[in-house]
């Protein structure tokens, strides 16, 4: 393991990292604006293990097999893309439905529910090679190559994993408080859900976007 310096300092960077805002935070913030709180926070734990996938798969290489080979990258990151895609356009269309359906006397959909959206947050995180490329280039430097690299890989994401959902239960907090403060308001909650939903799409294509890292 690293020594107690080395530690600190990468305990510190993993915290400031967590805390900056990114694609998690803003996939979490936009599901607790669209189902509220709980599945905000469901979402949070959700992504948190598909980050811990990454984390597995960094420990035995497969996260450098799939950032090794062109192919494997871009279909993983069309795959992802293509599902967040979805949620955000399933998200918008509710939101409009919904209103629809109050307006004409009729009743809102439920929420599609915590373990729902820990499933869905689970499915985001796991299939966005970004995140792989995130743990290869970051934890590495603070491995002492003396010791047991893939336990150290392993200990070292799990910390950064359980900041940043941590970050993200925050963040769920957060923007639930928004949308309690908005139910008084229907016009606004649905603006709300249709944002989210727009955010979603815009993770998707920006995930699309992305670029492999070079070697």
């Amino acid at each position: 393991m690293p020594d107690l310096a080395q530690f600190a300092l990468y305990v510190g960077a993993a915290f400031l990292l967590a805390i900056t805002p990114g694609p998690g935070i803003f996939y979490v913030a936009a599901r607790t604006l669209a189902g509220g709180r709980a599945e905000g926070i469901a979402s949070s734990f959700g992504t948190g293990l598909g980050g811990m996938v990454h984390v597995l798969a960094g420990s035995v290489g497969v996260s450098a097999i799939v950032l090794a080979s062109a192919e494997l990258f871009t279909a993983l990151k069309f795959v992802g893309a293509a599902y967040l895609v979805w949620l955000g356009f399933r998200t918008f269309q509710a939101a409009r439905r919904d209103a629809a359906n109050v307006l004409s006397g009729g009743a809102a959909e439920p929420p599609i529910g915590p373990r729902k959206a820990f499933r869905e947050g689970v499915v985001v995180e796991a299939l966005n090679p970004k995140t792989a490329a995130f743990f290869l280039a970051f934890i590495p430097q603070f491995v002492d190559t003396t010791g047991s690299v893939a336990l150290q890989f392993l200990i070292l994401g799990f910390i950064s994993v359980v900041l940043n959902t941590l970050a993200d239960v925050v963040v769920a907090f957060a923007a639930s408080g928004i949308r309690e403060g908005a139910v008084a308001r229907p016009g606004l909650v649905k603006r709300l859900r249709e944002a989210s939903g727009g955010a979603m799409i815009a993770l998707g294509v920006g995930l699309a976007l992305a670029k492999r890292p070079s070697a």
